[in-house]
């Protein structure tokens, strides 16, 4: 049995093979993510006597290069979770940090858990890709959150409180209508210079072009409300560029976000757990692929515990002889995306109030005992991930060998 561990970093990699015994098959050497280095590195594996597996970090997306083309080689590649590997066998008082030092550790990591290592398969790189899906899709909605505030603080300054206007859902391109009417009024003159039944017929035009539903109670509303407020800039060219410009920008980062959104979802939907997540309650289109993007193969979890682990959820222990803390604060040692999923799914349950629900049963109860607003949303995540994990891998376990 030879394991290879890979320490991987941008462009280039560090390799150490090595036998039981600690027998140094290749001492740590440099490959380049090229095609001719990668080949060579095929080679020599492939020319070492016995079963070779390969150990790797899913270090961001550095790693991704080598476990493909490895793997398309028909080599066995294993990517690993680099909180595993940094605790894994540390009995040095020394503290020895370097690429070929890691890569020696991660090799004798494969031959500690040799049996034990999941291959890097074709649905995993569907996973990576669901994953920097969800990461775009973050990055964006972030965007949108800054421009949308940028864009009420403009039109403070022309048409204050509009964004408060209406409350419609957004459309599936992303359009909002608070936005779309701030592009035609955005300055408060652009209503209230006109009569109230010019404006009234002007507004129930703009609702049929724009495919809105029409009210004249609404219109009179906002015409009457138009009378008081009081702007900042004037109703010039210069000002409605400035609106306009904000507008543009706010929706053009609405349409990415919508249709990262409608991808994610299409790619999760390949995933064989896919109708058994959008089953779960609280979870839909946009947080079910969110969720699987960040969880990802549940099977390589070993317990319920390793899974709310990698979330952070997690309680934490704190005892020493007759000493035990009795409020330990969670670990948050995990992803910080995955608690944020599960926080928004935990809101959409107290929102939706499914009685029939366990885990909303839990939170309500929670509540109800005047638990802290963070203890009993994280107590909640920690129970979801609990029932995810069983009905999940119930599921995939239940599968044939080819799904």
């Amino acid at each position: 049995m030879n394991a290879v561990g890979i320490d991987v970093s941008k462009g280039k990699s560090m390799v150490a093979i090595m036998r039981p015994f600690g027998e140094i098959v290749a001492s740590p050497f440099e490959v380049n993510h090229t095609a001719s280095d990668i080949k060579s590195l095929v080679k020599l594996i492939n020319s070492v006597e016995g079963e070779s597996r390969i150990v790797m970090e899913h270090t961001g997306r550095y790693y991704e290069v080598l476990a493909h083309q490895l793997s398309e080689a028909n080599l066995f590649v294993s990517a690993i979770n680099p909180k595993l590997i940094k605790d894994f066998d540390n009995d040095s008082l020394r503290k020895v940090k370097s690429d070929k030092a890691d890569a020696v550790k991660i090799a004798r990591y494969a031959l500690d858990k040799w049996q034990n290592l999941k291959q890097y398969s074709v649905m995993d790189e569907l996973r990576n890709q669901l994953k920097t899906m969800n990461r775009q899709f973050g990055f964006y909605m972030k965007h949108k959150t800054a421009m949308k505030n940028n864009l009420i603080g403009i039109l403070d300054q022309t048409y204050p409180g509009v964004n408060s206007y209406f409350d419609s859902p957004a459309r599936n391109d992303g359009s909002q209508k608070w936005v779309d009417f701030a592009s035609t009024y955005w300055h408060v003159d652009c209503v209230r210079k006109m009569s109230l039944n010019a404006f009234i017929d002007h507004y129930q035009k703009w609702c049929k072009r724009k495919k809105y539903n029409f009210s004249q109670s609404k219109a009179e509303e906002i015409y009457g409300k138009a009378k008081e407020l009081v702007p900042v800039l004037p109703k010039d060219k210069v000002t409605k560029l400035i609106i306009k410009q904000a507008v543009d920008q706010l929706n053009s980062t609405s349409v990415t976000v919508e249709e990262l959104r409608s991808l994610m979802n299409e790619t999760a939907s390949k995933l064989p757990e896919y109708p058994i997540v959008m089953q779960m309650k609280g979870v839909g289109p946009s947080l079910g692929p969110q969720l699987m993007a960040e969880i990802g193969d549940v099977t390589r979890f070993t317990h319920k515990g390793a899974l709310t682990a990698f979330a952070g959820v997690d309680p934490g222990v704190n005892e020493s002889g007759s000493y035990e803390q009795k409020s330990v604060p969670t670990s948050k040692r995990g992803s910080a995306d995955l608690r944020k999923t599960l926080f928004q799914v935990m809101d959409v349950l107290i929102k939706t109030m499914p009685q029939d629900d366990p885990v909303y049963q839990f939170l309500d109860k929670k509540r109800a005992q005047g638990k802290a607003y963070y203890v009993y949303m994280t107590a909640g995540a920690n129970k979801f991930l609990r029932i995810y994990y069983g009905r999940v891998k119930e599921y995939l376990l239940s599968l044939p060998e080819s799904e």
